[in-house]
């Protein structure tokens, strides 16, 4: 006796749920491997993907230990091997959902109503996304590695926004919004430029290579290594050569991504401000002129009160939702006139 088939809108409801969950658990690891850099836990299970081979730190307690003894004020801590293995279980629960994502969404695509093939690259994006991870490890916190890992995480957030995107009911977007898709796109653009500038700078450890501002260093030009700072095949804390880097090429570092702020925080406030006019658009756009200021102030206020760990998390989880704010106008200005998600619970934006 054949089961009956599952009710579509049941299927659509238990889909969207799974989608948004999985959305909401990225943001949260994304928020949470920025604890795992800041707090220097890195390192915390130096190989992969156990801790010591084990699949807990419980089962390492002894080679920590012996770790601790021989570096007390090492990479290697208790607190720290926690603090990483949580954050590997949990990206190990989101590959895991993502997988219920793809099998649903091909398995179930007429019911959905839509191609499975965005959550399928979703899926392999959360693949190399872990294969990165690991890299981190193997490589010592390479700052490329680290730093092409954040940017990845960001990506499969944009992923996944659009994806939930397509779930979530809104007003219907006007069609003479459409010609904003470029613009929205050239912001998101510059916005992936500016995160990949601030994951240099974390990763180089160059956050407070200038204590001042608007100035750095007392100065709007001051001696800076471009070559040295932006040499990506490197160390951590080492140059090319070999040598330990300077403070010149660290406030290159800084001094960046100070100032292409600017850059981005003109143009995204300028979008924000012009679609905000659109209806369907504008809580995405209120969204973003919202984060580009608390941006702007938890930046300020990082260099003042010396880059408090709690602030800098908050600086990189408002990242990451400007970066789903601008994947959200990216989608629907690309599909504006055309009917929106429909949902059989309207959820409104």
């Amino acid at each position: 006796m054949s089961r009956p088939a599952a009710d579509p809108a049941r299927l659509r409801a238990r889909y969207r749920r799974i989608v948004f969950l999985t959305l909401f658990l990225t943001l949260d690891l994304i928020m949470f491997g920025a604890f795992v850099r800041l707090s220097d836990s890195g390192l915390g299970c130096p190989d992969w993907p156990g801790c010591y081979g084990s699949f807990s730190p419980f089962g390492a307690r002894d080679h920590i230990g012996a770790a601790v003894d021989a570096q007390p004020y090492g990479p290697v801590t208790h607190a720290k091997a926690w603090i990483e293995m949580v954050h590997r279980y949990v990206g190990a629960i989101l590959g895991m959902l993502l997988i219920a994502i793809a099998w649903m969404a091909w398995r179930h695509r007429e019911a959905l109503r839509q191609s499975p093939t965005l959550a399928v690259v979703s899926l392999v994006a959360v693949c190399i996304q872990g294969a990165f991870g690991a890299w981190t490890v193997t490589h010592k916190l390479m700052p490329v590695v680290v730093t092409t890992h954040l940017l990845g995480g960001m990506a499969l957030l944009a992923l996944l926004t659009w994806l939930g995107a397509r779930q979530k009911a809104h007003d219907p977007v006007p069609a003479e919004a459409w010609r904003w898709r470029v613009a929205a796109g050239v912001g998101l653009g510059l916005l992936g430029v500016q995160i990949a500038l601030g994951g240099w700078v974390s990763t180089n450890y160059a956050a407070l290579a200038c204590l001042d501002f608007p100035t750095c260093h007392g100065e709007w030009v001051p001696d800076m290594d471009f070559h040295g700072g932006f040499s990506l095949v490197r160390a951590l804390g080492e140059l090319p050569s070999g040598e330990i880097i300077s403070q010149n090429a660290l406030t290159a570092i800084h001094w960046v991504h100070r100032n292409f702020a600017f850059i981005v925080f003109v143009y995204l406030g300028w979008l924000a401000h012009r679609l905000s006019r659109f209806p369907g658009l504008r809580g995405p756009a209120r969204l973003l002129a919202a984060f580009l200021v608390l941006q702007v102030l938890t930046g300020i206020a990082t260099i003042f009160l010396q880059w408090p760990l709690l602030l800098a998390v908050i600086h990189n989880g408002g990242a990451a939702v400007l970066t789903m704010a601008c994947t959200t106008l990216v989608v629907r200005t690309a599909r504006a006139g055309k009917q929106p998600p429909a949902a059989d619970d309207k959820i409104t934006s």
